[in-house]
């Protein structure tokens, strides 16, 4: 489709000057929504800090180990060197208002990252010159493409790029083709190394064909492009061109004909191209030195898109002036109480807003933990809200009171993969605690917790060791809950193998009234999974039909704890005959005779152990199929099958039956497997005998649980 470039709504109208310096000429909208992402210790929050520096938002940048930057403020983050929740970061550029989002790199937070990546308008991929590690961005660039999301790539770090002999575009080459395995999308480089003996030194722009070279703190300097790499430029600037040629055809016209495009019109293009998520830019870097940081800046200036183009992705057209906005993060400060990280999509906001029914207590630029007032917030931008209570991370918030409001897409919530049982260390907190960790799921929703209805624990749910940790942190640090922890207990049931007839008999006297119950049970196995059934098949009245209740009571009261310590399923009780007294029988008396029937007969039906038996689903890159095979193996499971993932080019995913013994530490070793990649989903599929030597093991360290 040829492109029509005056009628397109575009928000910068952008010539370069001969030494590659960007001119505004008008500058329409006003904000830009950036998320920065990419894998653990890629550099996202060094880039940041570097972006603010430059734009003036920050006069000295801060670093990781000195933990000072704006981005990881919080203590969490900080002990831990590592980015552990998102952050909102305003800054203005060339009279535009760029909102950067800091999103974690840990797989553990992955949930924090898909919930602020639906509210921006484009996201920069940082990753490491390391081809080896390029596949850690396969589930990344998987969620920009299922939602549209218009990403440009970042490769950070190139200062530790090894030239050989001042020639850098092998190793850049390789990179390139690394990204290109884990992209559905065609990879367009803006630029073009360049090195001096084994070291990157500079680069050159291949829209401009300016060549630059590095300085640490300071913009790059214009040099002549190098004669030696003049052949090599050409090669990179003709397939970025092809590139574009195949959405442009007016482009693609030019080049058959051997005409040069203006530079206005690949800028266009790589706009556009962009915006409607068809090409993924190509930008190098070194963030902690400011390396290709201006340029970078440059190009989301002039490329990005708008936010009325990411909100028309959306499906809202901007027809009418009733605000719609949706959360992004929740916070809790210890000074300011709840804040509402909001993306605003049409309308306006003003202090004091009524939102879903809630007043809007403060509206707020962030910098990181600093907060700028604002009185007032147009369509496109992102911004803190103050005391939404009651509106969680995800809801579609309107100042429409009608019933037909629109709900927002929002990101799918992950499985839960790992878990801790938490206690609190003291007993008296134990009141508090329901509150507190409510508004810690408000804050992280990938959390989930429990009260386990067999072993009674309180179990914390989460997407890893870490994560829970960090949980657990921010419960002694902000709610002085200081809690102590133990792995969760395998709710293990058991059941029965054979028949048994026994008699139970409560007689009590104490002076006064008595109490007499006369019993005869027939306990029988059932099929597995058809719980527990009771009935009667009593004749003549020899046991009133008022003591029957007591009796099914003392038989239930039994099986929920048996023989060998924990709850007893797939078992049939009838009561058959019994006998009672006139004056000293009662219900408590037939139900103290059941549970004495129960105790002897059990013991006669051969209790065996049984354990519960989840159903799985791993899924890895095909290079890792064999060793996920071999995890589930080495963990006592039942592989079912294995076929390649449905829209996930080289992926498989394996199904089976794992018992939930052994999951606990699961996650653990299948991302240590994988490149941190791997992951699953599961839930309770059946209960299965467990096997001879294991259930002794597992009887010995309960206690042989018997009554």
């Amino acid at each position: 489709m040829e492109h029509n470039l005056t009628s397109v709504p575009h928000h910068l109208i952008t010539i370069i000057d001969s030494g590659g310096t960007i001119m505004t000429q008008k500058a329409v909208e006003a904000t830009r929504n950036v998320a920065i992402v990419g894998p653990y210790l890629s550099g996202k929050t060094t880039l940041l800090e570097s972006l603010l520096f430059v734009t003036g938002a920050i006069t000295r940048k801060g670093n990781i180990k000195d933990g000072n930057t704006v981005g990881d403020s919080a203590n969490e983050a900080r002990d831990r060197q590592m980015t552990v929740e998102v952050t909102a970061a305003s800054t203005t550029y060339q009279g535009i208002r760029f909102n950067f989002i800091d999103c974690p790199g840990s797989i553990e937070f992955t949930q924090e990252t898909y919930n602020a990546l639906i509210g921006v308008d484009a996201a920069v991929v940082v990753c490491e010159p390391t081809s080896d590690r390029i596949l850690t961005l396969a589930p990344l660039f998987k969620f920009l493409d299922d939602w549209e999301i218009p990403h440009l790539i970042f490769i950070n770090k190139v200062d530790r790029l090894t030239c050989d002999g001042g020639t850098c575009g092998q190793p850049y080459r390789e990179i390139l083709d690394a990204l290109k395995a884990v992209s559905s999308r065609p990879l367009v480089p803006h630029q073009y190394p360049i090195g001096k003996q084994e070291q990157l030194i500079g680069f050159i722009d291949l829209v401009s064909e300016q060549a630059y070279h590095y300085h640490a703190g300071a913009p790059a300097d214009p040099v002549p492009l190098p004669e030696s790499l003049k052949d090599a430029e050409q090669a990179a600037r003709e397939e970025m061109l092809e590139s574009l040629a195949d959405f442009d055809d007016h482009l693609l016209e030019e080049l058959l004909e051997e005409i040069e495009p203006p530079q206005e019109e690949i800028i266009q293009d790589l706009k556009m191209e962009l915006g409607a998520d068809l090409i993924v830019p190509v930008f190098v870097g070194a963030a902690e030195q400011d390396y290709g940081v201006r340029h970078l800046m440059d190009a989301l200036l002039r490329e990005a898109p708008a936010p009325e183009i990411t909100a028309q992705r959306r499906g809202l057209e901007g027809e009418t002036e009733t605000p719609v906005a949706q959360v992004l993060k929740t916070y809790y400060t210890p000074q300011g109480g709840k804040l509402s990280l909001v993306r605003l999509w049409q309308g306006q906001l003003t202090d004091g807003s009524i939102l879903n029914g809630v007043r809007a207590s403060g509206l707020y630029h962030l910098l990181g933990q600093q907060q700028q007032s604002v009185s007032e917030v147009n369509a496109g931008d992102i911004v803190a809200i103050g005391r939404l209570e009651g509106i969680q991370t995800g809801d579609t918030l309107t100042t429409d009171t009608g019933e037909a409001r629109r709900e927002l897409p929002k990101a799918d919530s992950l499985t839960p993969v790992y878990a801790l049982a938490i206690v609190a260390e003291n007993r008296k907190d134990e009141v508090k605690l329901s509150g507190a960790v409510t508004k810690l799921l408000e804050e992280d929703p990938s959390l989930t917790w429990e009260q386990h209805g067999d072993t009674h624990e309180i179990i914390l749910w989460g997407q890893g060791e870490i994560h829970l940790q960090i949980a657990l942190d921010r419960l002694r640090r902000k709610y002085n809950l200081p809690m102590t922890t133990h792995l969760p207990r395998v709710p293990y049931k058991e059941t029965i193998r054979k028949s048994a007839s026994s008699h139970g008999r409560y007689k009590h006297q104490s002076g006064g009234h008595g109490q007499f119950g006369d019993v005869y049970l027939d306990i029988k196995p059932l099929t597995r999974g058809e719980g527990f059934n009771f009935s009667e098949t009593i004749v003549g009245g020899v046991v009133p039909k008022q003591y029957i209740p007591g009796v099914e009571t003392g038989v239930r009261e039994y099986l929920s704890q048996g023989p060998l310590g924990f709850p007893v399923v797939d078992v049939a009780v009838t009561l058959t005959n019994g006998s009672y007294h006139s004056v000293d029988s009662s219900e408590q008396a037939f139900k103290q005779a059941a549970r004495l029937a129960m105790t002897e007969g059990m013991l006669k039906c051969e209790p065996t152990l049984l354990e519960p038996i989840m159903s799985v689903q791993v899924c890895a890159p095909t290079e890792f199929t064999s060793k996920v095979l071999q995890l589930i193996s080495g963990r006592r499971g039942q592989i079912l099958n294995y076929e390649p993932r449905i829209d996930w080019q080289g992926w498989d995913c394996v199904s089976a039956y794992l018992p939930q013994a052994e999951m606990h530490d699961f996650i653990v070793e299948l991302r240590s497997l994988t490149l941190g990649v791997g992951f699953f989903n599961w839930q309770y599929d059946h209960l299965q005998e467990v096997p001879g030597k294991l259930a002794d093991h597992v009887l010995a360290i309960n206690g042989n649980g018997s009554r």
